[in-house]
């Protein structure tokens, strides 16, 4: 039988929320008995004949609403606009109407990252406003606890409502060490806790 698996579902426009995505995959598999599922989700056009191609041209897989009903626990990471999640992600949540009916994560615990271009980008409302689909699916939501000392040591990212990059004006900026270890704490956290769970049923 496969080993239990954690969701780390995520959209990516610049790239460093896939990076993000990664670190806390790495973090998620730093534990044993556990095994991280990337996906990420297509674009959405204002042209309604447009198509995503079935699968992306590099990256993570297209998730699918059976990802949700077959993880243990959930990442969920998208790139910050104006405060809030990228449409991409909201309109994939918006989709998911049976798995709430269903209860399908129901007890299930979750985080949530994002990225911004600056520090006052809107970080921490991206992150708050994600966990409210999640709270309606019933998910049990995580952040990261200031025993973590990059909490209080960051210049960047970092938030105690989940992991961030702040790309402070350049996109290419890459996830700074405090930001890497952030990341791998949160995914590890999930995993340990999603296993504690899933021994108590």
């Amino acid at each position: 039988m496969s080993q239990p698996e954690i969701l780390v579902l995520y959209y990516s426009s610049a790239g460093a929320t896939k990076n993000l995505a990664r670190l806390i995959a790495e973090g998620i598999e730093s534990v044993p008995g556990v095994s991280a599922r990337l996906r990420t989700v297509p674009e959405v056009s204002a042209v309604c004949e447009a198509t995503a191609a079935a699968v992306p041209n590099d990256g993570a897989p297209y998730a699918e609403y059976s990802d949700l009903q077959e993880c243990i626990g959930l990442a969920l990471g998208s790139p910050t606009r104006f405060g809030n999640m990228a449409a991409p992600m909201k309109y994939f949540w918006d989709g998911s109407s049976s798995e709430w009916l269903n209860g399908a994560l129901i007890g299930k615990p979750a985080c949530v990252f994002t990225s911004t271009g600056s520090n006052h980008g809107g970080q921490e409302s991206t992150l708050l406003t994600m966990m409210v689909p999640l709270l309606h699916h019933g998910m049990l939501i995580m952040g990261i606890p200031y025993s973590e000392p990059d909490l209080m040591s960051t210049k960047t990212g970092g938030s105690p409502y989940g992991a961030t990059h702040s790309a402070l004006g350049d996109i290419r900026a890459p996830i700074s060490p405090e930001e890497q270890r952030l990341a791998k704490a949160q995914g590890k956290r999930l995993a340990e806790t999603a296993l504690k769970l899933l021994q108590k049923k």
